[in-house]
């Protein structure tokens, strides 16, 4: 429907007077992208979760180092440990004799001996010091499957932030042109209000000039009411949708989109998404991650069944002087060797859980593979067919406002009644409303797509170089 200048200008006055413009800070769709990647909370979390994993997979290369420590004791005894001539000699097989013959041939030795010749082995409190040092050789393979997890893990954290990512793009697009959506359906209500202002007016003249019938002016009057609660509605459904979009943004004033609905003349083939979605989808990664993760607790509890071998060593920092001290060596260094026998942990049940645990991965995989081509196909298809419905009604938007222009001046000639003004004012307005929908559905099905497949950064190739604006 074409207006005069006055009406467009009158039109553009009472748009911005309704929308809350004057506060609302504009952004583009890239803008917004890049706001959420930077300030979101929930990917802030991933990221963290990300950096917690790294770090944990960097402890678990520890694992090949040797184990020192450095230790202290203190001891208290009941008493001195000593030992006695009587007990030395009472220890021997030929102690007794020993004994007897110093009683016959030394007598004066062997009335004093234990006196004369016993010795502090240790006193009651003994304080040592010492380095120990242990160094596994070989483990059976555990070592290297505890890596082997912290990998997995790692991995896991990365595919889990990139899907969270894929969700969060999903998330603004679905916000912030539900706003623009929103934002051109109160235009269009607008105009609606501003068409049905000027019948309901031109009705009242013709009522007063005995032209038309009472009933006439009302049914003009009631649908100029109706017209302004729904434009009042459509207000308070944008503000609405801005809240969200402002929220998920963090920004402390209203944000307004600057990038407007769009569709495309064509998509690629939908086996280019399938193929993509497949080869690079997160979720099917985090699948491959729990997979390693698997494997590796195989190894871990493989590995219980082999021996264990380690290289140790100890070296004293401190004694207390005593004869025991002096007689213990300062250092000492060896290879040891453990042959489980006999295990309490469980490892049989483990190491067949872990089997399970690979068998279940592998099923899943299978079914996400086949879950994602169907999501694939499905949104491909809803995305072509809001295209269809997008260009099909075309010419149902050249016949609404044609048929309005013609029923508002056959209305003013006597030859068209008020409810046939109203009809095709509403009619003008619901193929609008129509069509943007499906604007809006395809950009929501293209953004899932291009999610999905990974190709998010694609998104501007599709919108500002290909893009077809969509106007009212």
């Amino acid at each position: 429907m074409k207006m005069r200048p006055l009406m467009v200008k009158q039109l553009t006055i009472a748009l911005l007077a309704i929308v809350p413009t004057v506060h609302a800070a504009p952004v583009s769709f890239n803008d917004a992208w890049h706001t959420v990647v930077t300030t979101n909370d929930g990917l802030a979390a991933d990221r963290a979760s990300v950096e917690q994993a790294q770090y944990m997979q960097d402890a678990a290369k520890d694992l090949y180092l040797p184990k020192v420590t450095i230790g202290a004791n203190y001891t208290r005894l009941d008493h001195d440990v000593k030992v006695s001539p009587s007990d030395l000699l009472g220890s021997m097989p030929a102690g007794g004799a020993v004994n007897q013959f110093i009683s016959n041939y030394i007598p004066a030795i062997g009335s004093n001996l234990n006196s004369a010749l016993t010795s502090t082995i240790s006193d009651r409190d003994v304080f040592t010091s010492s380095i120990r040092a242990i160094w596994p050789i070989f483990t059976g393979g555990r070592i290297n499957a505890a890596q082997d997890i912290a990998q997995g893990k790692t991995d896991q954290a990365k595919y889990m932030l990139a899907m969270q990512q894929q969700a969060k793009f999903e998330d603004l697009s679905r916000f912030y042109f539900g706003v623009v959506l929103a934002k051109n359906v109160l235009q269009t209500r607008i105009e609606v209000a501003n068409g049905l202002k000027r019948h309901y007016q031109d009705a009242v003249k013709l009522e007063q000039q005995g032209q038309i019938a009472r009933v006439e002016r009302l049914q003009a009057q009631a649908a100029y009411d109706k017209a302004k609660v729904e434009q009042q509605k459509s207000l308070r459904d944008l503000e609405i949708a801005q809240v969200a979009l402002t929220q998920l943004l963090k920004q402390s004033t209203p944000a307004m989109p600057s990038t407007g609905l769009f569709i495309n003349n064509s998509l690629p083939p939908m086996t280019a998404f399938v193929d993509k979605t497949l080869a690079t989808y997160p979720g099917l990664h985090i699948l491959d991650a729990k997979r390693k993760q698997a494997d590796g607790l195989i190894d871990v509890e493989k590995g219980k069944y082999y021996p264990e071998v380690y290289v140790y060593g100890d070296y004293n920092l401190h004694d207390s002087g005593s004869l025991a001290a002096k007689m213990a060596p300062d250092w000492a260094v060896g290879v040891g060797v453990s042959v489980p026998l006999i295990d309490n942990s469980g490892r049989s049940g483990k190491l067949s859980a872990a089997h399970s645990m690979v068998t279940q991965v592998n099923h899943l995989q299978a079914q996400a593979q086949q879950d994602l081509t169907v999501l694939v196909e499905k949104t491909y298809r809803e995305a072509k067919q809001a295209l269809e419905e997008y260009n099909g009604l075309a010419s149902s938007l050249a016949l609404a406002h044609e048929n309005s222009l013609l029923r508002e001046k056959a209305f003013g000639q006597g030859l068209s009644t008020s409810l046939d003004v109203v009809d095709a004012e509403l009619f003008l307005a619901s193929i609008k409303t129509q069509r943007l929908a499906a604007a809006y559905q395809y950009v929501a099905c293209l953004t899932r797509l291009l999610a999905i497949s990974g190709e998010m950064n694609t998104f501007k190739n599709y919108q500002q170089y290909q893009g077809i604006e969509v106007k009212l």
